[in-house]
């Protein structure tokens, strides 16, 4: 097990952050960016709360072209926002019947912008703006005058390549979730119900100091699974079974995202031909990961072992993509697709998460998560056995 990083960052990882955005904005044109999303809120201030469950209250960030961000929150989030890396907090009690904080919201994007300018605002893939659509139509009209331009682009692209202190932490949880995966053949066996078995690793993983494990799915079936993202049943283990745990363990706020295959007595040798494929896959995607490939060479790359006879370029199996980003959300850009061009740069955590369809039907996924340094790929995960672990 890795050395427990310390909780949260300095005030100088979050001044950094700001810095490299407002750098965008230069660059840019843009006079002031607004957020209204948890991870980008939660990446340029540290703000961390479950209380984001809650879909009732709107919760807005601006981020003028120089000094520090500017919240415009719920009053019930002052004393926390009031801690984090903030300029000022502009409050208001909510819900509120119908202004709920959106006038509010335009004087402060006002004041930063003048009456006229560009506001940066992300529109694009993996992105959203947790308010009202009618709100959000609304604020339009109140910055009559100011132009919204796309900063997706910008945003992500600082955000994927990981500051020292981020890769501690998911260098720490990714550890403690391989000590649980491998408990799992000390404690599983034919008979245990799936439901039992999802609990049980939940509080394994638990006791050995996740924070949380809010994402665990998987799946179990004779000579191998169909499904990779439902949520357990009540069907017990038998022989015969091939089971999957795909788990996104959180500690400080980032994450795992890694999965487990095991045989339950003896597998099939079309399920040992397959997790055998994976591991030919993952190997091949991690001798060339390197800084200046594209996620799309990747795709290529596992897509050659895993559909020697496919079109190259042509998409992959029914999951769609072979991994993906990872940070303080369980998936983040880029995207191993055969369409996705972005350069891969040291510094950037991926996930390595290749799939096959086997016997017509049944899928099989394997995934390692991974650091990109400047010489190559670092394995931040124990890697997976090349043969398909058993559980007799």
């Amino acid at each position: 097990m890795t050395a427990t990083p310390q909780r949260g960052f300095p005030e100088e990882e979050f001044a950094s952050r700001c810095a490299a955005a407002q750098a965008a904005m230069a660059r840019r044109g843009v006079d002031a960016m607004l957020f209204a999303s948890e991870p980008e809120i939660r990446y340029f201030t540290g703000f961390m709360t479950p209380f984001w469950q809650s879909p009732t209250r709107p919760w807005f960030l601006v981020l003028p072209l120089m000094g520090k961000p500017i919240a415009i929150i719920p009053t019930i989030g002052v004393p926390l926002m009031s801690e984090c890396y903030v300029g000022k907090v502009v409050r208001w009690a909510s819900p509120a019947p119908e202004d709920d904080g959106i006038s509010l919201l335009a004087g402060q994007i006002r004041e930063a912008i003048g009456p006229s300018g560009t506001l940066g605002v992300m529109m694009g893939r993996e992105t959203s703006l947790r308010a009202p659509l009618a709100d959000v139509m609304a604020l339009r009209a109140m910055l009559d005058g100011i132009s919204w331009t796309d900063i997706t682009g910008d945003i992500q692209s600082i955000r994927m390549v990981k500051s020292p202190r981020e890769i501690e932490k998911i260098r720490h949880v990714c550890s403690l979730a391989d000590d649980a995966f491998a408990a799992v053949p000390d404690w599983v066996q034919a008979g245990l119900p799936l439901d039992q078995l999802f609990r049980e690793f939940k509080r394994d993983a638990l006791q050995r100091g996740v924070d949380d494990v809010s994402y665990l799915v998987g799946s179990a079936g004779a000579g191998g699974y169909r499904d990779i993202i439902a949520p357990p049943n009540d069907r017990p283990l038998a022989n015969g079974d091939i089971l999957m745990l795909d788990t996104g363990c959180v500690w400080d706020g980032y994450f795992c995202d890694f999965d487990r295959n095991f045989a339950i007595g003896t597998p099939g040798e079309t399920a040992k031909l397959a997790h055998s494929r994976l591991y030919d896959a993952t190997e091949a995607a991690l001798i060339a990961l390197r800084p200046g490939i594209t996620p799309q060479d990747l795709f290529v790359i596992m897509d050659q072992i895993l559909r020697p006879n496919s079109t190259p370029g042509s998409g992959g199996d029914d999951v769609g993509r072979y991994g993906h980003g990872l940070g303080i959300q369980l998936t983040e850009p880029p995207s191993h697709t055969a369409w996705d061009e972005t350069e891969i740069s040291a510094g950037m955590v991926l996930t390595i998460e290749p799939s096959v369809i086997y016997d017509d039907d049944r899928l099989m996924v394997a995934e390692e998560n991974v650091l990109v340094n400047a010489d190559g790929a670092e394995l931040l995960t124990r890697r997976a056995p090349r043969d398909l672990p058993i559980i007799s």
